[in-house]
């Protein structure tokens, strides 16, 4: 089959096309032909082996898993011997997690990963949402504990989790706030946002309004200044620090830190949720997806051997919502 291959930590350019050995399904796994699989900022950290600090877990010299990418939506080719729910033919979608290996022809997947593909979205759509849609869920259901009536923020409104964020926001009861950049001003109004915040021309930190909740997926701001946007009582959630420069040690970890050292001193509720892949959150995501609350947005899709291409995009070009790989 062929797959994108990583052998070394790099630019795009260390992202290879080849063919290697379809891999076989263990007891409790799935093997999965791939329609389409989403590009995420998790993919370009790998890629690029940074922050640094990460390569102690995912390999020093160059990362262990050598094919890229965690969601994905597609068919079910085979099924192991320990496998009930599904069986060859059936349409799933899910996030691999750091088990990686979406970008290629076909991937094995733990059957506890995967769900029924929702059947109103396309495989392209559908490869959108897992770990981006999941990471809106985890922050705002789970860890803000989002109730109707309160004032929500999201920094970063128009990125791969923000259009999430914004819907699923709004699907809790929240009057939702969204920033965001001048190009992308309609597309958050067209998912819901109540208002909006141009941050070329506007400051939320320095503003007069307070918000229960402040989400942040960007991780660009000092903890005072978004503790500046929140009610005395306010949540503030860091799930920031997607594409960056590069050549960090730390990344947005450092703001993590930062984040929990402070939240045992301050009134404020200060919360780092990590988002591990669950098919009961996919199985949450399906069904709003088909009762039409949950749409995925995708900006630009490419074919598999393209690959190198569109995760270039999502570096250099700040691409909008979800930007997805077709096989």
């Amino acid at each position: 089959m062929k797959a994108i291959v990583q052998d070394r930590y790099g630019s795009p350019d260390v992202l290879r096309l080849r063919d290697i050995d379809t891999p076989a399904p263990a007891d409790d796994e799935v093997l999965v032909r791939v329609r389409a699989a989403a590009v995420n900022a998790y993919d370009w950290h790998i890629m690029r082996g940074d922050p640094y600090v990460m390569r102690l877990t995912v390999g020093l010299r160059g990362p262990r898993r050598k094919v890229r990418g965690r969601d994905v939506a597609g068919r079910v080719e085979a099924v192991g011997g320990a496998v009930t729910r599904f069986r060859p033919g059936d349409e799933v979608y899910g996030d691999l997690g750091e088990a990686d290996g979406a970008f290629a022809e076909y991937v094995c997947v733990a059957e506890d990963l995967i769900e029924r593909k929702p059947a109103n979205l396309t495989f392209e759509e559908a490869a959108a949402m897992p770990l981006a849609a999941g990471t809106a869920l985890v922050c705002l259901r789970d860890a803000a504990r989002l109730r109707p009536g309160q004032h929500v923020l999201i920094n970063g409104a128009s990125g791969g989790v923000g259009t999430f964020a914004v819907q699923l926001a709004k699907i809790y009861g929240a009057e939702v706030t969204a920033v965001c950049g001048t190009r992308n001003l309609d597309l958050v109004r067209s998912i819901g946002a109540d208002h909006v915040v141009d941050y070329t021309a506007d400051d939320f930190t320095r503003g007069s309004r307070r918000y229960d909740v402040v989400c942040d997926l960007v991780g660009n701001r000092s903890l005072t200044e978004f503790r500046r946007a929140l009610t005395p009582t306010g949540t503030l959630v860091l799930s920031g620090g997607g594409v960056s420069t590069g050549g960090s040690i730390l990344g947005p970890l450092g703001l993590f830190a930062r984040g929990k050292l402070l939240s045992r001193f301050v009134r404020h509720r200060l919360l780092m949720p990590t988002a591990t892949p669950s098919r009961h959150n996919l199985a949450t995501l399906r069904g709003l997806a088909e009762a039409g609350a949950l749409t995925p947005v995708v900006d630009r899709t490419y074919p598999l051997s393209r690959t190198p291409e569109a995760i270039r995009y999502l570096e250099v070009e700040h691409a909008r919502a979800k930007v997805v790989i077709t096989c």
